[in-house]
């Protein structure tokens, strides 16, 4: 882990988000505790107080540059996907930069930037804006999403292998609702759509994707 003081600016992000940052011997159960805790809401409260400068920067495209390392780029992924959800959780600017996350993420495939990451947390992160943004390509993306997550389980430790097994459902959980409705429904409201009777009858059930209960938790 850097500690120096030149080390790059993007550090304190990874360092925040990833307790695990490259210990693939990570405890199983703090790593499912921290999962939760920076996906399910849990970090709100810490990423509004230490990083809405940084989403901010990052929307601006101040810290584009960041790109220019795999690591940097995770970092900005998290910055524009992840940080947006806390910050303005239940809002329309919660969603705004998906399709700049997208487009760094899906560079960072073709450039080797992805190749390059060394862990599965990381991975499973940085693909998220294939499943997150809305679009024409969706369907596509996702079944990317679904081949990437697999191989991201095959890859993973065995001790945190139930854990991924998880995440590789999630973008199979995903498309099944994009592939009815082209989109994510539950965000309407925030983006004052127009929900659909089916869409009406779909969020009346609930049990969305992003909040099916984590392995071994009961939400």
């Amino acid at each position: 882990m850097a500690t120096s003081t030149d080390a790059p600016e993007w550090t304190s992000v990874l360092d925040f988000f990833f307790l695990e940052r490259l210990r693939p011997d990570f405890d199983a159960r703090a790593h499912g505790e921290y999962w939760k805790w920076r996906m399910r809401g849990g970090a709100d409260e810490q990423i509004v107080a230490r990083f809405t400068d940084t989403a901010e920067q990052a929307a601006r495209e101040e810290l584009d540059h960041w790109t220019d390392d795999p690591h940097g780029r995770l970092a900005l992924i998290i910055a524009l996907d992840q940080f947006p959800r806390s910050i303005w959780r239940d809002t329309e600017r919660a969603f705004s930069n998906d399709h700049k996350a997208l487009a760094i993420a899906l560079e960072g495939y073709s450039n080797g930037h992805y190749d390059a990451l060394e862990t599965p947390w990381y991975r499973t992160i940085y693909n998220l804006p294939l499943m997150h943004c809305e679009g024409p390509d969706h369907l596509d993306r996702l079944d990317r999403a679904i081949a990437l997550a697999q191989e991201v389980l095959a890859d993973a430790p065995a001790h945190l292998r139930p854990g991924y097994e998880f995440a590789a459902e999630q973008p199979v959980e995903v498309r099944k609702v994009v592939a009815v409705f082209g989109r994510h429904p539950h965000r309407n409201a925030v983006l004052g759509r127009v929900s659909t009777p089916e869409e009406e009858a779909y969020l009346a059930k609930g049990g969305f994707p992003h909040l099916r209960p984590l392995p071994g938790r009961p939400g």
